[in-house]
């Protein structure tokens, strides 16, 4: 890593540190990356097609039926031109951290805006499994959403909601993909993220990667065919 080159990390760099710190390491240091997964195009669409639209019913200024059908008092992030620069992987949310040197940043589908300004982050997953999970990744990127809200000047509610879009299987095909939504609210705690961040950041700027941690099995993987060679 070029020492002048600005670190930034985002939920899933800081997911990866507290899976493996040496595939963090080998990643944000020399860019040796795990090898990437099956891609989820599908999910991609999926991710484009909520936020259009829920951009529609922001534009008209009237609550989601899914905040409706779950009792949420909330409306939609009225402001939308900064939410799409929230939304952006190229910029995302962000935060330059004077101590630590470095900028946590991250791309947020949506935004949740209560009573007295309070916001709380809302993010889409798709999923073709039978009953929706909340992954401890899922709780870490909405704990940084809220973290970088807050960071940002806005009041937050200290929850995080993940709509969750379930492939129905039961009802057939017929040309059309049915799914059921599930919304579930989770509490977020933010403090926690910075002393994870600076953890991370100290890491990088070691000059040898740590080792592996004993469950890896992409350490398992490179040991074995160490072996080998």
């Amino acid at each position: 890593m070029d020492s002048k080159k600005p670190i930034q990390l985002s939920p899933n760099s800081l997911n990866l540190f507290l899976e493996c710190p040496s595939c963090f390491w080998l990643e944000k240091r020399l860019g040796i990356k795990r090898p990437p997964p099956y891609p989820y195009a599908l999910n991609t669409a999926v991710d484009i097609l909520l936020k259009q639209e829920f951009d529609e019913y922001r534009q008209r200024q009237e609550p989601h039926p899914l905040l409706l059908e779950n009792d949420i008092p909330a409306l939609l992030f009225p402001n939308q031109n900064l939410l799409n620069q929230w939304r952006s992987n190229l910029n995302g949310i962000r935060y330059y951290d004077q101590k630590a040197g470095a900028t946590l940043f991250g791309a947020v589908d949506d935004v949740l805006q209560f009573e007295g300004g309070k916001l709380a982050p809302l993010d889409y997953k798709s999923t073709g499994s039978a009953v929706a999970k909340v992954y401890d990744r899922f709780q870490l990127q909405m704990d940084i959403y809220t973290y970088l809200i807050e960071k940002n000047g806005f009041a937050t509610l200290r929850k995080g909601y993940l709509a969750f879009y379930i492939v129905n299987k039961s009802d057939g095909f017929v040309d059309r993909l049915p799914f059921k939504k599930e919304l579930h609210e989770i509490e977020t705690n933010p403090d926690d993220v910075p002393a994870l961040f600076y953890d991370a950041v100290s890491l990088l700027r070691n000059q040898t990667p740590p080792l592996h941690n004993s469950d890896c099995k992409f350490g398992q993987w490179f040991k074995e065919a160490s072996k080998i060679s």
